[in-house]
């Protein structure tokens, strides 16, 4: 061996070694094409390297009066160097080397040798684990046949290691740059985030520890005991995020409690993700949103809705109370009818026994009997829709309820000249619901209709209430009458809270009942009627 070749060996020995050593990428590159360059003795150097399909140049080296300058680039590989000669080298992974530039070779009708004059050309491909990740591309313009076979032997040993080093370093810039990317998320402190290792958090962003109340006093000293934080109630879930963790490397967040410092506990929603294992020991990343201001505004939104449903209710109660006043001398009647007929009765009973007919003050006594169910009857309806009672879901024979409501409006309607029908369908199916409240919306409807009518003069004066099945299935429920009607604008507004069109009206009693109806899973609307009047109609799904 001359010491030429021991030269070249000491050189690719210590190429080797300092290229493995270094793990920094611009300092690789620039490590490499400046001795690679020194070694080949070339003008002029570039590093190419794939991504994906395409060629990409990384580097360019040229030697300058003060030596080789490297320059970083980020380009895709174009007329900077011969394409005939790149693609060979990429497709066969063999080395290309020309003596005196295209003269002779495959290559002499490349493009680039007609603009250059370069002369020597050395292509090297570098290989890691069999696949071709890029080439080494040296030329020197100022000689033929500069890249003899010793040079070319000691180029092709430091290629093949600093594709390894180059991919080394690659995987490490990547690395280097997701931490970072994680860094950054840890020092944003937008949610809290640690990072734990078997069973113990080892490092942890300053919103994680507030939430928890601790402090990096207790972090250091190995006091956060990631599965300690759990109470007993929420261990299952945990189980069960651990389970998916260990199967797929995540587990999708999921709501729990931690324990503070302070043995208090803070609503919390979790996720996690695993890292590959360190030292043997299972490690991971978890991030934390706390969930305390979301479940305090849950907390007083409930708290909302329920004093919204109890002042509804309260306005449902006065909405009702205020209508069985306005039909105070039919309610009246209703009960006194019976009232009266019992005492001819029991009247004609006494002189039946005075005669001995024993049978007729017995047929007398039964009328009386009867007399006070109906008296009773009455006054048990009334004070049904009197009272302040929470809803009530049950089977509603809506037709029954009906019927009802009709009763206590009659006498009213007949002393003062209007005709109350009923047209109700057969065969309806019940409805699940609150009966007081349906009736509440039909009584409503029908006294304001009655009102309605009231006002009319010299026209034929007559409420019709109506039930029916409607295309979808649903119950249909129509108040019909032929009274003063209602104006276009006023049909917009009509079931607005306190829009009213009577000079003492509250404006509640149509608002309420499209709230009773909406509760219902129904809906209340109305039209004008034809030649005169107005339409309320409202539907209600009937009961599976």
């Amino acid at each position: 061996m001359n010491t030429v070749e021991q030269l070249d060996l000491a050189t690719v020995i210590r190429l080797s070694q300092a290229v493995a050593g270094e793990i920094v990428l611009e300092k690789l590159i620039d490590m490499l094409l400046r001795t690679s360059m020194a070694q080949a003795g070339a003008d002029r150097g570039l590093l190419v390297r794939l991504r994906g399909a395409d060629p990409w140049i990384e580097a360019e080296a040229a030697v300058s009066g003060e030596g080789v300058a490297v320059r970083l680039c980020d380009q895709p590989a174009g007329a900077e160097l011969p394409q005939s000669v790149l693609q060979q080298v990429l497709q066969s992974g063999e080395n290309v080397v020309l003596d005196d530039g295209a003269v002779g070779s495959p290559f002499a009708g490349d493009p680039y040798f007609g603009a250059r004059q370069a002369r020597s050309v050395l292509c090297l491909p570098l290989v890691n684990q069999a696949k071709v990740s890029g080439v080494l591309y040296f030329e020197n313009n100022g000689a033929a046949r500069d890249f003899a076979p010793e040079r070319v032997a000691v180029l092709k040993l430091i290629a093949s290691q600093a594709a390894i080093a180059l991919e080394n370093a690659r995987l490490y810039r990547a690395l280097e740059q997701r931490e970072a990317k994680i860094q950054r998320l840890v020092d944003a402190n937008i949610i809290g985030i640690f990072i734990w290792s078997a069973g113990v958090i080892i490092e942890a962003n300053d919103n994680f520890l507030r939430m928890l109340g601790f402090d990096r006093d207790d972090l250091l000293a190995g006091r956060i005991l990631w599965r300690n934080q759990t109470p007993a109630e929420w261990k299952d879930a945990q189980a069960r995020a651990e389970e998916e963790l260990a199967r797929t490397g995540r587990s999708r967040p999921f709501e729990k409690e931690y324990f503070r410092k302070d043995g208090s506990r803070v609503p919390i929603l979790v996720g996690s993700a695993l890292f590959e294992e360190i030292d043997g020991k299972r490690t991971g990343m978890s991030f934390v949103l706390d969930l305390t201001e979301r479940k305090r505004a849950e907390a007083e939104a409930r708290d909302g809705e329920r004093r919204y449903r109890e002042l509804q209710a309260e306005l449902a109660h006065a909405s009702r109370v205020s209508t069985l006043g306005q039909i105070t001398a039919s309610i009246a009647h209703e009960v006194r009818q019976p009232i009266a007929a019992a005492v001819t009765n029991a009247t004609a009973g006494l002189l039946w026994l005075e005669r001995g007919h024993t049978q007729e003050a017995r047929d007398a006594l039964e009328r009386i009997i009867s007399d006070g169910n109906r008296a009773g009857d009455v006054m048990s309806r009334i004070g049904e829709l009197a009272k302040k009672a929470p809803p009530r879901e049950a089977p509603v024979d809506i037709n029954a309820a009906i019927r009802q409501v009709i009763e206590l409006t009659r006498s009213e309607a007949s002393k003062n000249g209007l005709l109350v029908q009923a047209e109700l369908a057969d065969g309806l199916p019940p409805i699940k619901g609150d009966r007081v409240q349906l009736q509440q919306v039909v009584l409503n409807l029908v006294v304001n209709g009655l009102q309605a009518l009231e006002a009319t003069a010299d026209q034929p004066r007559a409420l019709m209430v109506a039930t029916a099945k409607d295309s979808s299935g649903d119950l249909l429920v129509t108040v019909m009458d032929t009274g003063v009607g209602l104006a276009v604008a006023e049909l917009q507004r009509l079931f607005d809270p306190f829009y009213t069109t009577k000079a003492d009206g509250l404006g509640m009693g149509l608002s309420i009942c499209r709230s009773i109806v909406e509760a219902h899973g129904g809906r209340l609307w109305a039209t004008a009627n034809r030649p005169r009047g107005a339409v309320f109609r409202f539907t209600v799904p009937a009961q599976a």
